[in-house]
């Protein structure tokens, strides 16, 4: 008797201690592919080879999700998952919004004639010109703020009005897991346009794969909702097209390597 207690206790224990290591990872797994894109990123002062919308994408879905808990009860690991998500993609955005203001004033130097009484101006776009052809392509990092807190607004006050209809929660949870499982087609779009992933860490792509494939099983054990496992395995399609496109890209060049000082940010 003394034994089966013991043996109860030790595999009570080991449940914990995997659950902790499982709801850790799922807390913070999702930020760990950013690392080394940040880190290139600021390498290299080359933001182009990242697309910013895989930020907006995340910023929505994670969003959408905070919401989507009000409504419909599910694992607390998530929503820290998304406050903590959240605050990664904002850190991004600020780093890419004062790289490619610093690259665009260095070419307009270069373009400047020699009369060194003309003053350097960049033009700048800013959210409340509401000017949808700059939609996400401002020049600083205070207008992602001001839009982010607007959708965020907007939204709140919207699942509020809503909040009694069962057919509005579980349609603003399949759009917040959904929006995320198109995480990558930002990236898949900027590198058909670009026909390379050249800037693009590839380390970035792996952990995208790996951390999706994990967050999936995850979803499945936990019984999650529907929505959630679903568009997990979706997500994890995305991720192995944009990894056949560097096998492509590399094995079949469409454009000349470039041959420029800069540091491009392709990483493994």
């Amino acid at each position: 008797m003394m034994e089966e207690e013991l043996m109860d206790q030790i595999m009570y224990a080991v449940h914990q201690l995997v659950s902790w290591i499982a709801s850790f990872a799922i807390i913070f797994g999702g930020v760990v592919p950013y690392i080394p894109q940040y880190r290139d990123i600021r390498r290299t002062q080359n933001a182009e080879g990242f697309s910013t919308y895989v930020c907006l994408v995340l910023l929505i879905a994670n969003i959408l999700r905070i919401l989507f808990r009000f409504g419909r009860y599910f694992e607390t690991p998530l929503l820290w998952q998304s406050i903590i998500m959240i605050t990664t993609m904002l850190v991004m955005l600020n780093l890419c919004t004062n790289v490619r203001m610093a690259t665009e004033l260095s070419t307009k130097r270069r373009s400047f004639t020699d009369s060194k009484d003309e003053e350097i101006k960049v033009p700048k776009r800013l959210f409340l010109d509401f000017d949808l052809n700059y939609f996400w392509s401002w020049s600083r990092f205070m207008d992602y703020l001001q839009c982010v807190l607007a959708f965020t607004l907007l939204a709140t006050y919207v699942t509020y009005l809503m909040l009694d209809s069962v057919l509005f929660v579980e349609t603003l949870g399949f759009l917040a897991v959904f929006t995320e499982a198109m995480l990558g087609t930002p990236q898949l779009y900027c590198n058909y346009q670009n026909k390379s992933t050249e800037g693009m860490s590839i380390k970035m792509v792996l952990m995208w794969t790996s951390g999706d494939t994990f967050k999936s099983g995850y979803f499945l054990l936990t019984q999650a909702p529907m929505q959630f496992w679903i568009c997990g395995l979706l997500q994890v399609c995305v991720d192995v097209a944009i990894l056949f496109q560097v096998y492509y890209y590399s094995r079949y060049p469409q454009k000349p390597i470039s041959h420029t000082t800069h540091t491009t940010a392709k990483a493994l």
